[in-house]
């Protein structure tokens, strides 16, 4: 006999099985980032679709089948409206998501990383940082939280002029270091303010800021190359 297992779990992906099955990528509260089979879930007389559409936060039951997890229960706890009526936050969720499934290996629980997810999801309504918010928080979760204070490299308090970023090095690194090393992307001091406020989780005064076209740039650069790193 099969025992159920119950947790709480945010639906980050789903694919097509067989003729009327899905696969789910989900990170759940009790088990960190599992795969569960939803069988002849597509079909319309499913009564596990209704709690299974992609972003919802679910209660879900399921059973350790053979091959994969089989789902056997699924309830909703959030759908998240506001987000779903708006494109641009649907394409955040989708960059979260991404984020999760191909940096997160393995199934573990991890209180932090779950904290994090409940946080962002409910903070949506804020464009411009949420992602940045959500991505430094959660590769700090990770082992990758990055210097921000003092150079990665020479280890000297840092100044307030040009400074680099250097996914190799680990955070920032002053000029000199830049210039013996030859690796780093420039980053403005407004930039590295707003990326010290997200470490700092510091939300009352980042809910407040206004990012310029610069800064978007810069901090999606250094997020992309630090993607790029960790998988690599």
């Amino acid at each position: 006999m099969f025992l159920p297992y119950q947790t709480e779990g945010f639906v980050l992906k789903k694919e097509d099985q067989a003729e009327a099955d899905q696969l789910f990528t989900i990170f759940s509260k009790d088990f960190g980032k599992i795969k569960i089979l939803g069988k002849a879930i597509r079909k319309i007389t499913s009564k596990l679709r209704a709690g299974m559409e992609l972003f919802y936060l679910s209660q879900i039951e399921f059973i350790q089948g053979k091959t994969y997890k089989i789902l056997t229960e699924a309830m909703v706890i959030d759908k998240f409206k506001e987000m779903r009526e708006n494109l641009e936050r649907l394409n955040i969720a989708f960059k979260i998501s991404e984020d999760l499934d191909n940096l997160l290996k393995g199934e573990e629980q991890d209180e932090k990383i779950w904290q994090l997810l409940l946080e962002v999801f409910e903070k949506l309504n804020n464009l411009q940082l949420i992602y940045h918010y959500f991505f430094w928080n959660f590769i700090s979760i990770l082992g990758y939280k990055p210097e921000l204070y003092f150079c990665a490299s020479c280890q000297k308090k840092l100044k307030p002029e040009k400074l680099y970023f250097s996914v190799k090095e680990g955070g920032l690194i002053c000029k000199n270091c830049f210039n013996k090393f030859d690796t780093g992307i420039e980053i403005n001091i407004n930039a590295i303010k707003i990326l010290r406020l997200i470490i700092k989780k510091d939300w009352k005064i980042l809910e407040h800021i206004k990012i310029n076209d610069e800064d978007e740039k810069c901090l999606e650069i250094i997020s992309q190359n630090a993607i790029l790193s960790i998988r690599n």
